[in-house]
């Protein structure tokens, strides 16, 4: 198969070459988004934005079936957090039961229960926990409902891209600390 061939600006699909289940031709690839160098210093064990070897780091909890996927996730975000894992919505509550997190980061499909679900669950019995959801496509409508039920934080669609999902558990630490600082006030 041949590469697709830029004409006009435009990239072509290679002939032949058609989505399995709807038989379009794709008009283009996509590609991540080019990544600045000063995103990734907060992110890099040695820069001085990251946290210090001896200081606490905030806790954050990860919540996925896919063992690739949260070990890509660990391995961006544990220069900063404390990052503590689960495969399943089940075993993500018993932990959330023995240890106190921040954020808790979790993927939509899951077998044995999904991560919405668990969001709200988790939003009922510990409201401060900032709410993250990956998801990998969902409808509008199913996403204002998720994000109104669960009180996301945020949502990110797969493929996520690591700085984002850096940044964006950076500022969900930051409001569970001005919201546990106006509480204890």
């Amino acid at each position: 198969m041949r590469p697709a061939a830029a004409e006009g600006g435009k990239l072509k699909s290679p002939r032949g070459f058609s989505h399995p289940a709807s038989g379009e031709t794709p008009q283009a690839f996509r590609f991540a988004n080019p990544v600045r160098r000063s995103t990734l210093a907060p992110m890099n064990p040695e820069s001085p934005q990251a946290a210090a070897p001896n200081a606490p780091r905030d806790a954050i909890l990860l919540v996925d079936d896919e063992a690739p996927l949260l070990e890509m996730f660990v391995s961006a975000l544990s220069p900063r957090f404390d990052c503590t894992t689960a495969t399943s919505s089940r075993e993500a509550e018993s932990i959330l039961r023995r240890k106190s997190f921040k954020v808790v980061i979790a993927d939509h499909l899951m077998p044995g229960g999904n991560g919405m679900s668990f969001l709200v669950r988790a939003r009922e019995e510990y409201p401060q926990m900032q709410r993250i959801l990956v998801t990998g496509f969902m409808k509008p409508e199913m996403l204002l409902r998720s994000v109104n039920e669960a009180a996301l934080f945020r949502y990110l669609l797969k493929p996520v891209a690591l700085a984002e999902l850096f940044r964006v558990t950076e500022d969900a630490v930051k409001l569970h600390d001005q919201l546990t600082r106006t509480v204890n006030a």
